[in-house]
């Protein structure tokens, strides 16, 4: 019975060694597997897309050699920048008088010419500084002078008529003196009048200026002097002392057709080197097209009741 009683003891410490032996080693087991790190999924890295900044093109320039009037007008910065929106290109004006513009055009220092001397224009393509001349406004010219009109030539019919009756009384009379279209107008005039002032004598005035400057002067001297229409209704509000006196309050009125004043635009000649020529080209068709053709007729006629210059392109003639 002894016996018995300790097998049996020793049945149930060894079943309870056992129990103890597997909770140990299910206790490790567990252990060992919270021990085990979580290892999420590898993420998939999308190549870097390196976004370049955008930059727009630089723009062409265009250098345009072309008279005051044209600039002291307003016309220039009415319809210029249409041009430079639609060619990304940028205009560099140089605002002279026609001599220096068509000499500027000589020295290839500009791509393209917009002048008003027809003879000198002509001799420009003709002696191969420029490669066409196509029409694209006029206006026409008048002259000016002192309200109490000292020499009586108020309503004369002919710009000859006026210049003999301010010669006859030496009233003063201020001419541009500069070499520009108005100029070489001015001098064909008294040719026809066949007088030839003296450019040292007391009663004319040879200023060497451009047209803004010339009125300004007549306006505070009380001379008369010769200005295109345009350049005059664009400033006429700072010249309360000067009036139309010669040429008619527009240009149907002017029954002078000497006074006629036509502007052609010239591409110059791409041999001359460093000349934007294909800008040039894009430049003269685009001046000369239908569309900058009513921009330019309608130039002024809000301001002053009528269009400080008249389209005369080819297109425009044949629309």
């Amino acid at each position: 019975m002894i016996f018995y009683h300790n097998v049996n003891l020793f049945w149930r410490l060894f079943v309870k060694i056992r129990s103890l032996y597997f909770l140990f080693f299910a206790f490790l087991f567990a252990a060992c597997q919270s021990a085990t790190p979580t290892v999420a999924p590898t993420a998939v890295v999308e190549p870097t897309v390196v976004v370049e900044p955008t930059t727009a093109p630089e723009p062409q320039v265009l250098r345009l050699a072309t008279t005051t009037s044209t600039a002291d007008s307003g016309l220039l910065d009415a319809i210029l920048p249409d041009f430079e929106a639609k060619y990304n290109a940028r205009v560099d004006v140089v605002a002279v008088g026609t001599g220096q513009a068509i000499e500027l055009g000589v020295a290839g220092d500009a791509d393209v010419i917009l002048v008003h001397a027809r003879a000198r224009e002509d001799a420009f393509v003709t002696d191969g500084h420029g490669t066409e001349r196509l029409d694209v406004m006029y206006n026409d010219f008048i002259i000016v002078g002192p309200k109490d009109d000292p020499a009586g030539i108020r309503g004369m019919a002919t710009a000859a008529e006026a210049l003999t009756a301010i010669a006859g009384t030496e009233a003063v009379f201020a001419s541009r003196g500069d070499d520009s279209g108005t100029h070489s107008k001015e001098k064909s005039l008294w040719e026809a009048a066949s007088i030839t002032p003296d450019p040292n004598g007391a009663w004319y005035k040879s200023l060497g200026q451009g047209m803004g400057e010339t009125l300004t002067f007549a306006n505070e001297s009380g001379a008369y002097t010769l200005t295109d229409r345009g350049t005059f209704l664009a400033q006429q509000a700072n010249l309360p002392n000067l009036e139309v006196l010669v040429g008619g309050v527009s240009i149907a009125e002017n029954q002078d057709p000497k006074l006629l004043n036509p502007y052609g635009v010239i591409p110059v000649n791409p041999d001359k080197g460093n000349i934007n020529n294909a800008l040039a080209v894009q430049f003269v068709e685009w001046l000369t097209s239908v569309d900058v053709q009513q921009m330019i007729g309608n130039f002024g006629v809000d301001t002053f009741g009528q269009p400080l210059f008249y389209p005369d392109s080819e297109a425009w003639r044949n629309k």
